[in-house]
């Protein structure tokens, strides 16, 4: 179980902090928490690019208001870095990298230590994110403090934070396939069929972008609902800009592309073409 009072002395420890805030269950209770300790030495920061959906941008200024957590955003650079374009194995390490360097100045100005809501959990997945954030100085204060996901949420519930049972809602570019050069059509597309889906009642899913296909994944026990609403689901998918929706017979997997990397040793991944930027998509859709 995470040991809540280490995680306020560490905290109390660091001094001054800026916490990287995403609006999920693992940063907004780092963000909470630091906030509770800190008070104005510390602060909150959402690093705003393509990637991120706008409805994730929109709930962390709306915790930030509710909890009056000393807040801003900063614009992130990932988009411009080849490396991460490419979309290999090590993707999340060039776009935590651009963090780092967005942050950076903020936390410097103030000597601060940026923070990061890792949770021991993630430390058996792959997250080259991770290594970046630590090369570059950030802190993991819940893994210090103990804590997994579940005990994030836990003691989110015990402290009343709304969001502790919010569903992971990591960046757009994790549904594109390694292998798949990311794109702003591709991450337009995603986070315009995923917002739809939403509308229509499935609030833990991910829309997997496979060209001018989209594989929807939802909990299993949701399946049924998908098919039954399978009309109003395929035009949001295809409003959104792909040509062909399916329904991933497994459920929801979280992270479950990262199994692609360990044939990547052996075999290149190759993935379809991208979506075509929305521009491009405007006279297709006519076409569907």
């Amino acid at each position: 179980m995470g040991d809540l009072e280490r995680l306020r002395r560490n905290l109390a420890d660091l001094d001054r902090v800026v916490v990287a805030f995403s609006g999920g269950a693992d940063s907004s209770f780092l963000a909470w928490m630091a906030h509770d300790v800190l008070g104005e030495r510390a602060r909150a920061v959402t690093a705003v690019s393509p990637s991120l959906a706008a409805s994730e941008r929109a709930e962390c200024e709306l915790l930030a208001s509710e909890w009056g957590l000393r807040w801003s955003e900063v614009l992130t650079t990932e988009m411009e870095q080849a490396a991460y374009l490419s979309n290999d194995g090590d993707r999340c390490y060039w776009c935590k990298d651009a963090l780092m360097e967005a942050v950076a100045p903020l936390a410097e100005a103030t000597s601060s230590v940026v923070a990061l809501g890792v949770n021991t959990d993630d430390l058996g997945d792959h997250r080259p994110g991770q290594r970046s954030a630590a090369e570059r100085g950030a802190v993991f204060p819940l893994v210090d403090a103990g804590f997994s996901k579940a005990d994030v949420r836990e003691w989110s519930q015990r402290l009343g934070l709304r969001t502790w049972d919010k569903p992971a809602a990591p960046c757009l570019a994790s549904r594109i396939p390694y292998g798949t050069p990311v794109t702003l059509g591709a991450l337009a597309s995603v986070g315009d069929a995923e917002a739809a889906l939403r509308k229509l009642g499935f609030g833990e899913l991910r829309v997997r972008h496979y060209g001018d296909l989209a594989r929807i994944e939802v909990p299993a026990q949701r399946l049924a609902d998908v098919v039954a609403r399978r009309t109003a689901v395929v035009e949001a998918v295809r409003q959104a800009g792909y040509r062909y929706a399916t329904l991933d017979l497994e459920g929801l997997r979280p992270g479950n592309l990262n199994a692609a990397l360990t044939s990547a040793a052996s075999s290149p991944i190759h993935g379809p073409p991208p979506v075509a930027p929305r521009s491009e998509q405007a006279g297709r859709n006519l076409a569907y």
